[in-house]
């Protein structure tokens, strides 16, 4: 998944808050407005002796412009931001009481510009705290994101700002703007209607006190989570319970000189122990702490979610939407909470139909004796798949070594996109991170830098995401490449050995790295529409198309291959792979669709609805019995532990991961019609409309200008197995 991205300045914070909308403008006055009272703010004191040496106001001179890792300490991000805070205050004056007439050039254009100081602490300081945390950062992103959230309603709610800004976009068909100006108009006026600036002030109020709790509450939300997963270890001292798993993750959770294993539920050492782990208590144990993290005791995010969303409903309220379902969505592909609801249950119909005849296979493997419940799911259907399949997933690892992966993914770009990457050494945030310098083959043209850092830690959260350390522009001539990260879990190996990978990591590589190519590749003017721009039922679909090209022959040719002799991965279990790629899809459709459903019910209450509730638990139960999910399936993400939607930005969105399975099963199908999994036509469109374009046009737009039509459902229920059991219409 991608990361919701360090704050930007002022007008990229308002870009934050379009999401990609597609609102109607609001009618507001702008005399009006001009006459109220700008929101005051406390005063900011920062001193010269805190400054006093701050790598943030220095330039950075290191290689390709990183930040200085080794010179940034903890405390230099506060004063940083204060001191950035109040540049942008000054910033945002000057814009505001200008006296001149508004134009592009005096309004939108230094609006755009504005917070720059602010980006550059922002973007270390929310990179940093998800990667390697500590206390300290921990104790910072409590105070910091409250401060940040009150800046950034004050430069939304300016009034004299929002006048400028509406009285351009009234007279936009008339200003003689290129098409960059004047989307960068329309997106900036967007940001201002969808974040409440045509509210009355008494609301605003109200707005912007929700805003602030809510920062401070996700912010509580994502450290909870942190700290319950660090927290569970489940203890074993008798190896032999320990049969069925690796002999790599038993030496990786073994603790040293000791006779102890201590086995953690970070997501792929969870997936690897119910997989394999014969020890039924064992896969019990596991099971119950990864489903139950952070649902009881100090750490409990129940009643944070609650809170969480009953202020996100009353917002929209506030806003005049029915819920904060319907103000998300409004501006995403489906347009309506309703629509995306139909949609899921298209896919859950078949998903639960297959998922039932998958049940019923484990249960004739597993005997009478043996009631299959939750924590037998992966074990058994391992089992079968063997079964059925000649097919056993850990015959796949050491034919997908990490490093050979990674030149898969690259041989990939390289072939469709005609970009290469060369090793690069810099001093990077955590001595196990790596770095290439990404060029145009063609032309030599620098495009920027990617790093990876593909190893879990306890300092870092959970998952897999892409983020940025810089974004990429190209204002007045001046372009500025952007510094792009991949971030996954993957479990260390032991020390001097290889690092082995399933095959579902191999597909997060690749999915991480589409989202990479999104920000490396594109090629916009501002940088608030540049990369990974939209909402994440678009923005995932240049990730989860890469991941096709994964299993393809042609490029397992390329990185598949043992590690220890250098032999191509053999065809007969390349075939055995791909025959059993459809399997299990049941359960992986519902579980994924499980935990959408519980999103959507949850950002679907209406601020009425929302204030009822009182237990978290009970109200995911009653969503799960009211589409009837099986008990045995457990969904993705519970409410306690479901960061993409309280705290991170997927909240009302979750199921867009699904929706950009339409887009990248159909964007694939485009390919394989032509006999060329790198048609150069087809990879040409791709390129320019979609990893380039950024936020240039809206998202269903360029989809149409890649692929000449609008995308049909039909690959996505071919390719997921489900196409014969699709109910007639």
């Amino acid at each position: 998944m991608k990361m919701t991205e360090a704050l930007k300045g002022a007008a990229a914070a308002v870009a934050l808050s379009v999401g990609g909308c597609c609102s109607s403008p609001q009618a507001v006055d702008p005399a009006e407005l001009a006459a109220e009272a700008a929101p005051a703010l406390p005063e900011i004191l920062v001193t010269a002796e805190e400054l006093q040496g701050n790598p943030f106001l220095a330039e950075w001179t290191t290689p390709y412009g990183l930040p200085p890792f080794g010179d940034i300490k903890e405390s230099h991000y506060l004063p940083a931001i204060k001191q950035a805070l109040l540049d942008q205050r000054a910033e945002i004056a000057a814009i505001a009481n200008n006296p001149e007439a508004p134009t592009f050039e005096n309004t939108i254009l230094p609006l755009e510009a504005s917070g720059a100081a602010l980006n550059k602490v922002m973007n270390v300081f929310g990179n940093i705290t998800s990667t390697d945390t500590n206390d300290a950062l921990t104790a910072l992103e409590t105070e910091i994101y409250p401060m940040l959230t009150r800046e950034r309603d004050a430069i939304t709610f300016n009034p004299k700002l929002f006048a400028r800004v509406q009285a351009l976009y009234e007279k936009s068909d008339r200003l003689g703007l290129d098409e960059q100006d004047a989307r960068l108009l329309e997106l900036t006026h967007r940001g201002f209607v969808r974040a409440g600036a045509g509210l009355s002030p008494e609301v605003k109020v109200e707005v912007a006190a929700i805003n602030e709790q809510v920062s401070a509450l996700t912010t509580q939300f994502s450290q909870n989570l942190l700290n319950a997963t660090k927290a569970f270890k489940y203890e074993v001292t008798d190896e032999a319970r320990l049969a069925g798993i690796s002999d790599d993750l038993k030496a990786a959770v073994k603790v040293p000189g000791e006779n102890r294993w201590l086995i953690g539920v970070d997501r792929a050492v969870f997936e690897d122990v119910m997989s394999s782990a014969e020890d039924r208590d064992l896969r019990r144990a596991l099971f119950d702490g990864y489903r139950l993290r952070a649902s009881s005791g100090e750490f409990d995010n129940g009643p944070l979610a609650i809170k969480i969303a009953q202020l996100r409903a009353k917002k929209a309220e506030l806003m005049g939407y029915k819920s904060h379902a319907h103000y998300v969505i409004e501006n995403r592909m489906a347009r309506t909470p309703e629509t995306a609801m139909e949609f899921l249950a298209q896919v859950l119909e078949p998903g639960l139909k297959r998922a039932n005849e998958e049940i019923a296979d484990m249960q004739a493997l597993a005997g009478k004796d043996i009631k299959i419940s939750g924590e037998d799911y992966w074990f058994y259907s391992e089992k079968v798949r063997a079964q059925k399949y000649a097919f056993d997933e850990a015959s796949l690892r050491p034919y997908f070594e990490a490093g050979a992966a990674r030149k898969g993914t690259f041989d990939v770009a390289s072939k469709l996109f005609g970009v290469s990457f060369k090793p690069v050494s810099v001093t990077a945030w955590n001595p196990q991170v790596e770095a290439w310098e990404v060029t145009d083959t063609a032309s030599g043209e620098f495009l920027g830098l990617f790093l990876a850092d593909i190893y879990a830690r306890p300092s870092k959260q959970g998952g897999a995401w892409m983020s940025a350390y810089r974004e990429e522009s190209n204002v007045g001539g001046k372009s500025i490449r952007p510094l792009i990260t991949n971030n996954l879990n993957v479990t260390p190996p032991p020390a001097g050995e290889p690092s082995l990978l399933s095959f579902s990591e191999v597909e997060t590589m690749f999915h991480e790295f589409g989202h990479g190519l999104h920000g490396l590749l594109t090629n916009v003017r501002y940088a608030s529409f540049s990369g990974t721009y939209g909402g994440p039922d678009y923005s995932e679909f240049p990730s989860q198309v890469l991941e096709h090209w994964a299993s393809e022959p042609e490029v397992l040719a390329v990185y598949a291959r043992h590690y220890k002799t250098g032999a191509p991965i053999p065809q007969d279990l390349v075939d055995k792979m791909n025959k059993a790629a459809t399997f299990n899809q049941g359960f992986g459709t519902t579980e994924f669709i499980a935990a959408s459903l519980i999103d959507l019910s949850w950002h679907s209450l209406t601020s009425e609805e929302a204030a009822k509730i009182t237990d978290a638990r009970a109200f995911e139960q009653a969503v799960l019995k009211k589409y009837n999910i099986p008990e045995i399936i457990e969904p993705r993400y519970r409410t306690a532990y479901f960061s993409h939607v309280f705290s991170g930005g997927y909240s009302a969105g979750y199921y867009a991961y699904l929706w950009a399975n339409i887009l990248d099963a159909d964007g694939f199908d485009a390919f394989k019609q032509t006999g060329d999994i790198f048609n150069p036509e087809l990879a040409a469109r791709l390129k320019q409309w979609v990893y380039q374009s950024g936020g240039l046009r809206e998202t269903d737009e360029l989809y149409r200008n890649f692929r000449g039509a609008d995308p049909g459902i039909e690959p996505l229920l071919r390719h997921r197995g489900f196409a014969e059991t699709v109910p007639a219409e």
